[in-house]
Order: structure tokens, then C-alpha cells, then sequence
């Protein structure tokens, strides 16, 4: 069985070098393989081998002081999912290019929604206030043509970056919701919280963990399809099973 792990963390970098020379050297010692993306607001990690080499990955970061309380998303396989290791520093962990959505310098996180409110929500048809619902995918369109949350608000885009010129037409009819942003596991949905935010958009919150976060806990409820990601696997359905299970990425 191979151990498959989803993680970001937002922590200042001084020395993303150096942290990326680190992770390889964890990675290549425990046998995994998969993406780590290393950049001075933190970090993002793909990566899949053993159980125990995982493990001891994770038990290595968190023994750094920055990142002591980073959160895994943990899935299986049968076989390896990905191909080979990359390892790579960049001006962010995920690309969005809005100074307003870099959460380390942001006044505040954009406030969350926990996976089992977010289900109550759904199963009510509004928030806890009474105001409707509406759920803001925003992952791009090869993403959520292999799922998404029911009547969630999609929007037709190939780029996280392309994510505001895309909302501006639903902005005014999502004045009187409450909007919960989501993605695959929190990253984008909290850079996007923390912009729309900023822009004006007080009433959008995040998923906390995201798709995989809310699968974790809750399931499929409200959930159409599966969640895509970014290896062999493809997609995942809400008991974190794999969509395929054969040749690496």
C-alpha cells in the first residue's frame, strides 16, 4: 500500500533554498516521490511511497518550529502515483498574483467554515443566520468536470489567476449569501477567501481542508462526482478511493 500525502503550509520562508535542499534530502531518503513547491510564504507538498517514510517526513517538518502545526491530508493506492520527485522553489505556493490574498501579510486568515458545519448548512439549505447558501468552486474547469459540490457556482476558467475577472459578473447576485469558496485542499479557496475579502466581499468564507478535508470527515454528502487531482490517480471519490490505480504520472 502506498501512502499518499496532500499538505501546504502559510509560514515565512527566509531561506527557501535551503528548506527545498531539506525536503529533497527527506524525500530521497524515504523513497517518494510526487511535487514539493517551497516559496518565502511556504510550503506545498504532493508526495506518495510508504507509510513510514511518510511518516517520518512529516514527523521531520513538524519538528521545525514553522511548521509545527502543518496538516496532512493522508489517502492510499496500490501503486505509486507519480512518476518521479520534483522539487521546485517559486514566488508562491500556488499562483495568484494579488498582493491583498498573501495571507502573511493579510490583517487576518479569512474566517472558515468546519466541514461538518459547511454539511449542516447544506442539509438546511442556509446558514446558520437564515441566509441562503451558495457554494464558490474555485478550481478550473478540468477539475470540477469530475465533480463538485451540488449547484455550486463553477466558473469557466483554465487558471487560478483568471478567478476575478470570472467572478465579477455573479458578484452582485452573491450580496445577500453567505459564500463559502472551496478547492481541492484549502489552498485556493483561502487565497481567494482572503482576496474577495479585500475586495469588498465580507460575506465569503473558506472550507477548512477543502474537498479532501470535508471527505475526510464527512463523506459525500452534497458532493456530485469526485475530486480531481494531480496524478495517476486522477480522481478521488469521497471514500478517498482512486479513480484509476495503475501507471504512474
Amino acid at each position: 500500500m502506498i501512502q499518499n500525502l496532500a499538505a501546504y503550509h502559510f509560514v515565512a520562508i527566509d531561506d527557501p533554498d535551503n528548506v527545498a535542499a531539506w525536503l529533497h534530502g527527506l524525500a530521497v531518503e524515504g523513497g517518494l516521490l510526487g511535487t514539493v513547491l517551497v516559496a518565502p510564504e511556504g510550503v506545498n507538498l504532493f508526495l506518495a511511497g510508504a507509510p513510514e517514510a511518510i511518516d517520518a517526513l512529516l514527523a521531520a517538518l513538524r519538528a521545525d518550529v514553522r511548521f509545527g502545526t502543518l496538516q496532512a491530508k493522508l489517502s492510499g493506492s496500490a501503486v505509486q502515483p507519480f512518476g518521479r520527485l520534483k522539487v521546485k522553489v517559486k514566488p508562491e505556493i500556488i499562483s495568484f498574483r494579488k498582493p491583498e490574498a498573501m495571507p502573511l501579510t493579510a490583517p487576518a486568515r479569512a474566517p472558515e467554515v468546519a466541514p461538518a458545519v459547511l454539511a449542516r448548512w447544506i442539509a438546511q439549505g442556509h446558514d446558520d443566520a437564515g441566509r441562503r447558501l451558495v457554494l464558490l468552486d474555485t478550481r478550473n474547469r478540468e477539475e470540477f468536470a469530475h465533480g463538485t459540490f451540488e449547484g455550486a457556482l463553477t466558473l469557466p476558467i483554465d487558471n487560478f489567476t483568471e478567478l476575478p475577472d470570472a467572478l465579477a459578473p455573479h458578484r452582485e447576485a452573491l450580496r445577500d449569501a453567505t459564500v463559502v469558496s472551496f478547492c481541492t485542499g484549502g489552498i485556493r479557496c483561502e487565497k481567494a477567501a482572503l482576496w474577495m475579502r479585500a475586495d469588498g466581499m465580507d460575506n465569503v468564507l473558506q472550507l477548512d481542508g477543502g474537498i479532501l478535508g470535508y471527505f475526510e470527515q464527512i463523506g459525500g454528502f452534497g458532493y456530485d462526482g469526485r475530486c480531481f487531482v494531480f496524478d495517476a490517480r486522477v480522481a478521488l471519490d469521497p471514500q478517498l478511493r482512486p479513480l484509476q490505480d495503475g501507471v504512474a504520472a
